[in-house]
């Protein structure tokens, strides 16, 4: 099967990094991959070896129009049976391709709870024709953009976002050395990692973390993600407000996230929504303690192997993070190898790959 995977860039983030896995898991099963990115190269991006298509797309209708044209020759070379689209923009953009290349199936992804207001829910309506299916990276996801009338239900499937668990697998030593090249103290270091973004609430987190160091002035948060526009300068601003200079390290965008997990002693979740955090499941992946917000697919996720708290909550987040930090260190290093196992059990990349491929067969039937 000819598959063109098409996203918005091949940027560090959860979605890029779940589509490139999924791609390159159908190349190696015998399938000719190809992506097809949204925006032009960026300084930081996923490795890959598969064929890149870049457009250079800007928040235009002029632009959005332009690169479909330009599309063109790279599809007509392709000649793909299927596209598959992941988040909005580029959903949008892979069902508008039909046009270009009749014979192939659309495919959309959904990867987050909230993808954008009424405009884009009615954008998505308008141009369900187009798509043969519409999967979401969780049932809480599905479920919301069925409720809302963004995709008919009879169209729509969760299919989990899933990890390679082989990639994230605890190792003694690289934790000693890691903490060693941080300087980690005898403190309870949590981790956290996202795109420093509204979605992950990191304020919340920040707040929360005030609360848990009157109890435990030794504990310390360590935040690893890229920062966009000015939001990291209002957490740096909420940080120095609240005191915790000496307890926060912004760690900017890291490419050793098996070897950060390693070091830390909890992985800590705050956003206010989210579709199936990838990096939740890495962490329990590396049998951290979890503590995590109740929105999208977490509790999906977590099931009944971490710490659930409510959204917007910093006093019951800290709760949640101080109840872990008080159970003994075997306590905690239960709760870790049951939460390996359930990713293990539940969430392997190449269990998913299968169920891809399956629904890859169904739709396209004949062209495989």
């Amino acid at each position: 099967m000819r598959i063109v995977y098409v996203i918005n860039s091949l940027g560090m983030g959860g979605a890029e990094r779940q589509a490139l896995n999924l791609a390159e898991r159908m190349a190696l099963r015998g399938h000719a991959v190809a992506l097809l990115t949204l925006l032009a190269r960026k300084q930081e991006e996923w490795p890959t070896g598969l064929p890149v298509h870049y457009l250079d797309m800007r928040r235009t209708a002029w632009s959005f129009a332009a690169n479909l044209v330009h599309a063109r020759s790279f599809l007509r070379t392709f000649r793909p049976d299927l596209l598959h689209g992941h988040s909005f923009q580029a959903n949008l953009f892979a069902r508008l391709l039909k046009a270009q290349v009749p014979r192939a199936a659309v495919v959309s992804t959904i990867h987050n709870v909230y993808e954008g207001g009424a405009r884009r829910m009615a954008a998505y309506r308008l141009t369900d024709v187009f798509a043969c299916r519409t999967t979401a990276v969780s049932q809480a996801a599905a479920n919301r953009f069925v409720h809302m009338k963004a995709v008919p239900g009879r169209k729509c499937v969760a299919l989990p976002n899933a990890i390679d668990i082989s990639g994230f697998t605890p190792d003694p030593e690289r934790r000693a050395r890691m903490r060693a090249a941080m300087g980690a103290a005898a403190g309870f270091v949590w981790l956290t990692a996202g795109r420093l973004v509204p979605a992950k609430d990191y304020p919340n987190l920040l707040r929360a973390l005030a609360g848990v160091r009157r109890a435990r002035p030794d504990v310390q948060l360590w935040i690893a993600g890229e920062a966009v526009g000015n939001h990291a300068n209002v957490i740096s601003g909420l940080v120095n407000d609240l005191g915790l200079n000496n307890a926060v390290r912004l760690l900017g965008l890291r490419r050793d996230m098996p070897a950060l997990l390693d070091a830390g002693d909890g992985f800590v979740l705050a956003s206010a929504w989210e579709g199936m955090p990838l990096v939740l499941a890495e962490a329990m992946a590396m049998e951290k303690p979890v503590v995590a917000t109740d929105v999208g697919g977490v509790r999906e996720l977590v099931g009944g192997d971490g710490v659930i708290v409510p959204s917007r909550d910093a006093a019951g987040l800290a709760r949640g993070m101080l109840n872990v930090m008080g159970q003994p260190a075997e306590v905690r290093d239960e709760l870790g190898r049951a939460a390996r196992r359930r990713i293990a059990e539940n969430f392997d990349m190449d269990s998913r790959a299968d169920e891809w491929e399956k629904l890859y067969s169904e739709i396209a039937g004949s062209r495989l």
